[in-house]
């Protein structure tokens, strides 16, 4: 028999501000990777092998978070995969994949045919389970999910299932089980970006004020950018801004930045296009979540 080291690494209503607002419909975006480990708070899983198993010794294993053995879970964005790393409290480690054919979320059934999980075809799902310094180079057999529920960007909320894989095309098999039983998913990150429609333009330096709110339903900074866009005397005016708020739900949280004129002709009273994008990370999905608002935005001087 072949050994194969195995090693995967796993990814850890507005209130006013006493000016009128323009809250015009919007797009939230989530962008960013698929979701990180996350570490299991219920589960377990166990296996044994035939006499002559690679994998197993032939010997029964058992793991549970109730024995302070840690286990850490990953699904992809479209939930076709799901691995799974134990790291015992004995200091053992071990690696399980499960996969769905190409193309397909994993759901309640049996998956017969499967190869080693990484190469898992159109019509074969994959399957694998290693560590403790032992690996297949091929393997086949076959597993049943008998629950699975998944939340946002790759999050696992259950996973149930039983499986069976034979190293290198041979008889002894290797058997188990693994339950894994983690908190409903948290929500996604919510933001909403507000400018208001009224700025100021000064006489001292030329630079345009604009301000606004934002509003979130989770505690996160929040970066606000964007332009101010204007045309007077025929000569286009343009200036980014930037500025960074703690957003707290509840409530809106005003925002104010100024912009700075790139060339020489300064910002001046009368109307302007705003264009404010604003961006923050969503702390439990590693995600990123952005609103995007254009406002025409009327400027005195100050």
């Amino acid at each position: 028999m072949t050994m194969r080291t195995n090693i995967r690494g796993f990814g850890r209503g507005t209130a006013g501000l006493g000016l009128a607002l323009a809250l015009a419909a919007g797009t939230t975006l989530f962008t960013g990777a698929a979701a990180h480990a996350q570490t299991v708070t219920d589960g377990s899983i166990e296996f044994g092998g035939d006499q002559g198993d690679w994998i197993s010794g032939g010997q029964q294993h058992s793991f549970a978070t109730t024995a302070q053995d840690q286990l850490n879970v990953y699904a992809n964005d479209d939930h076709s995969v799901v691995s799974v790393s134990v790291y015992s409290a004995l200091g053992q480690y071990w690696d399980l994949g499960f996969s769905a054919p190409q193309g397909t979320a994993l759901a309640v059934g049996t998956y017969t045919g499967a190869v080693r999980e990484p190469f898992a075809g159109p019509t074969q799902p994959g399957l694998e389970v290693s560590g403790d310094g032992r690996g297949c180079n091929t393997l086949t057999g076959s597993f049943t999910v008998t629950n699975v529920v998944f939340g946002p960007h790759g999050y696992v909320q259950d996973f149930d299932a039983s499986y069976e894989q034979h190293c290198e095309g041979g008889t002894a098999a290797l058997r188990g089980e693994i339950h894994i039983a983690n908190a409903p998913a948290p929500a996604e990150l919510g933001l909403g970006v507000g400018v208001a429609v009224q700025g100021t333009a000064s006489t001292l330096d030329g630079k345009a004020t604009v301000h606004g709110t934002v509003t979130c339903n989770k505690a996160v900074p929040v970066t606000v950018s964007g332009q101010v866009t204007q045309v007077a005397h025929r000569i286009l005016i343009r200036g980014a801004y930037g500025a960074t708020v703690n957003c707290t739900p509840g409530a809106p949280v005003a925002w104010t930045a100024q912009a700075d004129p790139t060339g020489t002709t300064p910002f001046q009273k009368g109307d302007v296009e705003v264009v404010a994008n604003a961006s923050a990370t969503d702390p439990d999905y590693q995600t990123t979540v952005t609103d995007t608002r254009t406002v025409a935005v009327s400027l005195r001087k100050s």
